[in-house]
């Protein structure tokens, strides 16, 4: 059962802790008390601000789960306070252990302040939890997508769409890759994992990944200069690094340029295309 007082208490506890330099936003000239504003709040959650705050005061229909996992995410809540915020809403608390959705809050102030760098965060599965602007113009918005086609990895077996950004001479590496990065996680997970249901589709759907999965490759890693084609600014030579988070399985990836270097060029040159984009829509 819900408990509205307590799930009441307990966010604008959170939301008067937090700063806006904690979640990436600006602090402004105009703000007269500490802590994030309820907008601000509702922003980061994705959710209507007319929601958010008739949780605040104790109104409105029990919160989701799929809306309890999006305010702890917001609120860069410790997977502690994730599952007490749960609890107080009338749910059972997820699961814990590697492989699932919530990102820590270390992982997600890192992220908040990449804002003029491309980024993600990435599962064990290649899923896209979150990504930052700069990462959405590269890429396309990955972080929305549901069910298996959250797996890049998928996406590169089930969607023609999934490759146009890579070189066709590279097509052959990233099917080995992928499929034996899978291969690997299922070995960790065994059984009734996500990594099973994500390899028993494959292998009912792509020919190609029955091919490679007989093959039984293991260890095959990225290299170390990621090659794209853009539809915008065109070829990007591109270093990836790589932070682990190995309590959650989850990996942020941030891609960078030399500076000076053309694809350095492009890669500002697409930071403005994708602030234009975000004034027009």
């Amino acid at each position: 059962m819900i408990d509205r007082a307590g799930l009441a208490d307990f966010l604008r506890g959170r939301r008067e802790a937090l700063q806006p330099e904690d979640v990436g936003l600006p602090r402004g000239q105009r703000r007269r008390t500490s802590g994030l504003r309820r907008e601000e709040v509702a922003a980061l959650c994705h959710m209507s601000v007319d929601y958010y705050s008739r949780l605040e005061r104790e109104r409105g229909p029990q919160p989701s789960e799929q809306m309890v996992a999006a305010i702890a995410q917001g609120l860069h809540l410790d997977r502690d306070e994730r599952d007490h915020l749960f609890h107080l809403a009338g749910h059972r608390a997820p699961a814990r252990g590697a492989g699932g959705d919530h990102i820590s809050p270390g992982v997600l102030r890192i992220l908040d302040r990449l804002t003029d760098t491309p980024a993600e965060v990435v599962t064990e599965l290649g899923e896209t939890l979150r990504q930052t602007p700069l990462g959405v113009a590269l890429f396309g918005d990955l972080a929305h997508r549901q069910g298996l086609a959250r797996s890049i990895g998928y996406r590169w077996f089930t969607d023609p769409a999934a490759r146009t950004m890579q070189l066709p001479e590279d097509h052959e590496f990233y099917s080995r890759m992928y499929t034996a990065g899978l291969r690997g996680v299922l070995a960790q997970r065994g059984p009734g994992s996500r990594a099973a249901r994500y390899v028993d589709d494959l292998l009912a759907r792509s020919a190609e990944f029955r091919e490679l999965w007989a093959l039984h490759e293991v260890g095959i890693r990225p290299r170390e200069i990621k090659r794209y084609v853009h539809p915008t600014v065109g070829r990007l030579d591109l270093t990836c690094q790589v932070l682990h988070d190995p309590e959650q399985a989850h990996a942020l990836l941030v891609y960078t340029a030399p500076p000076g270097s053309e694809s350095y060029e492009k890669l500002q040159l697409l930071a403005v295309v994708g602030e234009m984009s975000e004034v027009r829509s």
